[in-house]
């Protein structure tokens, strides 16, 4: 007879151990409900909205310092990069010449002295045209080649067209170094401002002479620390770089030469040179009040005819 085993329930387990049995009773039954809501209740507390709220506070506060560590950085290397740039920019201004000295000299007393404007404009090209006339004609009195630039170019895929007319002086005393030219910009400053710049391309303008007088390496070099800043300012802003802003548009200005027009210099004439100046004798006219008859026709006579 099959002997039917009884239905042990929870709290009742037999243990095989060593060929021996262990008969464990009086265990507390297992509540499946309550394991399983324990268990939900501890997850639910770890992820309880305080908890929550703590990590995503202490996450941001993170991503905070990151970026205020970002922008510190980007704010040094900027300063650094303005600093580097004015030091820069004026060891390039500092360094001059004798010849660039004189004719600096002479450029800024012909600008400051009045009445050089003889075409009566007050405004417009008027004046410039005049006051460069008056440079250019100061500057060949005192002995110098000097000369009226017109700079001319055409568009290309980089820049646009455009002209442009300053003053240059050109030497050639020296054998060594052969002709020297001397750029003369009446209005340079204003060749650079932007409206919308930054604090540390100011600076950079503010450092630039109002007239400049250098040679074209001195120049080009001022050219490319300026154009350099206005990058810089134009990337700081996310403002598109105008195509006449670029380098090679600013160089054009000043290196498209097509035309070289010399100014008409009349020479001062003292009073001395004017009673030394003999001209040829004009030839008299001859008069009918004045002209003898008789020397022309010495074998006329007269006739008196009396009549009665």
């Amino acid at each position: 007879m099959v002997g039917v085993m009884a239905r042990k329930p929870l709290n009742h387990r037999i243990l095989t151990w060593d060929h021996r049995e262990i008969e464990i009773s009086g265990e507390p039954t297992i509540n499946n409900s309550d394991t399983v809501f324990s268990f939900l209740d501890e997850e639910v507390q770890s992820s309880s909205p305080e908890s929550i709220n703590d990590d995503v506070y202490v996450n941001n506060r993170d991503d905070e310092d990151d970026d205020d560590d970002n922008e510190n950085k980007e704010n040094v290397e900027d300063n650094q990069f303005w600093e580097n740039q004015h030091q820069l920019l004026q060891s390039v201004l500092c360094r001059t010449t004798s010849l660039e000295s004189q004719i600096r000299s002479i450029t800024k007393e012909t600008k400051q002295s009045e009445n050089v404007c003889s075409c009566r404009k007050m405004v417009g090209d008027g004046c410039r045209n005049c006051l460069m006339k008056e440079v250019s004609s100061r500057l060949q009195n005192a002995g110098f080649n000097s000369a009226i630039c017109k700079s001319k170019w055409k568009s290309s895929p980089d820049i646009p067209s455009g002209e442009h007319t300053f003053i240059d002086v050109v030497d050639n005393s020296s054998l060594k170094k052969g002709e020297v030219r001397i750029i003369i910009e009446l209005n340079f400053r204003c060749e650079f401002e932007l409206a919308k710049a930054s604090e540390g391309y100011n600076r950079l303008v503010k450092c630039l002479p109002e007239v400049f007088v250098g040679k074209i390496e001195r120049l080009l070099s001022v050219i490319k620390i300026l154009c350099n800043g206005a990058k810089k300012c134009m990337k700081v802003k996310k403002i598109h770089v105008a195509p006449w802003r670029k380098q090679k548009y600013m160089q054009a200005k000043w290196l498209k030469t097509v035309e070289r027009t010399a100014v008409n210099v009349k020479s001062p004439v003292t009073n001395a040179e004017y009673t030394s100046y003999d001209p040829l004798p004009r030839r008299p006219r001859p008069s009918m009040l004045t002209m003898d008859f008789l020397e022309f026709v010495p074998n006329l006579h007269c006739t008196v005819v009396k009549v009665a």
